[in-house]
Parts: C-alpha cells; structure tokens; sequence
C-alpha cells in the first residue's frame, strides 16, 4: 500500500475563536476585570452540563418543549433548583425558554440525547466522575511538581484505579468511543484508505474507527489491538457493525508489541497519554514490523506554539492532571518518531482540534 509521497508541508493554523469558554456568559463586550470574573465561573457550565446529562434532561425534552413541573417530576428533582439550572443552561445555548417555566431542545442540548449515534451524553458522565474532578481539584499539585495529581489524591494512577473500578472503566471506554466516531469523520475526509489491504489500530479501543473503516472500504480487513479487558467490547462493537469477518480483535500490550502484517498502523488518541519515553516505544514497535511502503498514521491534537487558541493546550493539562501524558506540538513530536526511526513526512489539520500525522519509515 503506497500513497504519493508529498514533500513535508508547513502547517497553517486558520483563524478562529477561542474553543474554549472564557468568553462573556452575560454577552456583550465586558471589561478585562468583567471577563476574567466570567472565566473564573465558566465551570459552572461544565458542571450543569454533566448534571444535565446524569438526569436525561435532553432525552426529557427531545420530543418537545416541557415545563419545568413535569420535567422535575419526570428527574425526580427540585422545581425551583432545577429552574435555575434550566435558565443558567438555556442561557449558554443548551436549552431555550419558549415561554416562562418551559423548556425545549437545541443543537447544543441534542448532542447530550443518549439514543442519537454519537451522543456525547457517556462523554458529560466521565468527566463529571468524582474520582476525576477530585484529581482536577488539586491540579496545583499537578503544576508545582509535574507528577500526577490523580495519584496524589487517590494513592494510585489512573489506569490502576480503572482496573480497580470496572464499572468506571467501562464508562471511560464509552466515553471515548464517544470521541472516536466525533473524530473519525474527520479521518475519513483527510486521508484516503482506498489503496490500503491490512490496517492494524494500536490501541483501538472499542473498535468504532475499524468498523467505519471497514464497513466504508469493502476490501479492507483490520486488527483492533488493545489491553486484552477491552477485547470484548470491541468484538460487540465490530459484530453490530456487521464487519466480523474483516476483523479482529486481539488483546495485548502495545508497550512490548504490536501485531505484524499491516500495510497501514493508526494510533489514535492514545499517543498523548504516555509520556516521552513510552510514546516512543510505542512508535518503535510500530517501525519494527511496518513494511518500507507502510504508512502510520497518529490522529491526536497538535497545537500550534504560538498563543492562538486550540483545544489541545487545555487537553494538555488533562494529561498532566491525571496522567503522565503530553498534548505535543510537532517539534515535540519530531524527535520521537525520529528516535523509533521513522519520519514525519505531513501534518494534516482538520476542522477540529485534531490533526493527522502521517510518518514513514525513516
């Protein structure tokens, strides 16, 4: 499998508005003061939207607009305290108030219905995880030391708290199934897969990019590689994609190997979670089994190194929050692939904060 080959192109990061908040939640120009009094509130937002979506308000009103009686009788809430959080919400463009006391849905609020493909509903409950907001509160910790605050508080990292709390684990991986349809369209547009025979995903998760893949390319087969706990998971996910017989699913680690065979390797949204070191074995033994005309492709965030707004910069801080990960900016990146022996040869920006990067043997 080959793709013309293209010189290495520089990046160009459009214009745009910040994608995160720390814009006026009351509207309008305001004072620096103003401003920074609004940002040092915006979480209140990311807290009423996982509220929203642990009581399925936007399931509540999907079908039409409701009072707030009925939906507080339907969430087995409090009238008054849920009005204000309906207004609050409605404010920022999650619901509207079509008339007093009487809420309707959004193109915000329909992203958090929990029977659309893609609902980002799982995604509102992971991050409103207690164990997580409890890392997040002491990200001092995280600032002034450089280790993990997940660790800090809880006695152990991440993923061992994952491993002892399945349920939690599960959710995770929904949530992050979550992510990886939002993003696999944006793959789908960016690189074209027609020429490729045998994809491996290392670290594929639950499988949903494979199962695009291969149900979009007819000639395709894939291996969805992850920790053997997942295997499952990604075998009912290919199963109702109804690409069994293209795929499979294998278990293992990829910090000691990956499989062979492959013609095209796809990392992605995982590279960012292991710090330096391990990112590069993981990029090393992608080298030792890609053919000379392989390709690899990492789809993660690359923020640019200037102060323009990208998403990655805050996921950043996630990773340094309750991992030992790292959102890289391409020269970040650079010597990593060199040290594995490969070689980047483009960059490609999408509409989102994702990039796809695709490398080569060196």
């Amino acid at each position: 499998m080959t793709e013309t080959a293209r010189p290495v192109q520089p990046r160009s990061t459009p214009s745009k508005a910040p994608d995160m908040p720390g814009g006026s939640l009351s509207g309008g120009d305001k004072s620096p003061a103003v401003r920074m009094y609004e940002m040092l509130y915006s979480s209140m937002v990311s807290q009423l939207l996982i509220v929203a979506a642990d009581l399925g308000l936007a399931d509540q009103v999907s079908l039409g607009p409701r009072s707030v009686a009925d939906l507080a009788a339907a969430t087995d809430t409090h009238p008054g305290a849920l009005y204000r959080a309906m207004r609050a919400l409605a404010s920022v463009g999650v619901f509207t108030e079509v008339e007093p006391r009487v809420f309707g849905a959004t193109a915000l609020s329909e992203t958090l219905r929990s029977d659309i493909d893609g609902s980002m509903r799982d995604l509102a409950r992971y991050v409103g995880l207690p164990a997580r907001q409890q890392a997040f509160a002491g990200v001092g910790h995280s600032v002034r030391t450089g280790t993990p605050a997940f660790d800090h508080v809880h006695g152990m990292s991440w993923w061992e708290y994952f491993a002892a709390h399945p349920e939690l684990g599960t959710l995770f991986n929904r949530a992050m199934g979550t992510m990886s349809r939002r993003i696999n369209s944006e793959v789908l547009a960016s690189y074209d897969f027609a020429d490729v025979d045998h994809l491996v995903d290392v670290g594929g998760g639950q499988g949903h990019l494979v199962a695009l893949l291969t149900q979009r390319y007819r000639n395709l087969s894939a291996v969805v590689f992850d920790l053997p706990r997942v295997v499952p998971e990604a075998q009912e996910v290919v199963s109702r994609a109804g690409v069994s017989d293209r795929v499979r699913c294998e278990g293992g680690d990829f910090l000691e190997s990956v499989p062979a065979g492959g013609d095209l390797y796809i990392i992605s949204w995982t590279l960012h979670d292991w710090n330096d070191e391990d990112a590069t074995q993981i990029l090393r033994n992608v080298a030792q089994v890609l053919p000379r005309n392989g390709v690899l492709l990492v789809i993660d965030e690359v923020p640019p190194t200037d102060d323009s707004p990208h998403f990655g910069k805050f996921e950043d801080i996630v990773m340094l929050t309750l991992l030992n990960g790292h959102i890289r900016t391409e020269d970040e990146l650079t010597p990593l692939f060199h040290d594995a022996g490969l070689r980047i040869r483009e960059i490609r920006d999408t509409p989102s904060p994702t990039s796809v990067i695709i490398a080569e043997l060196a």
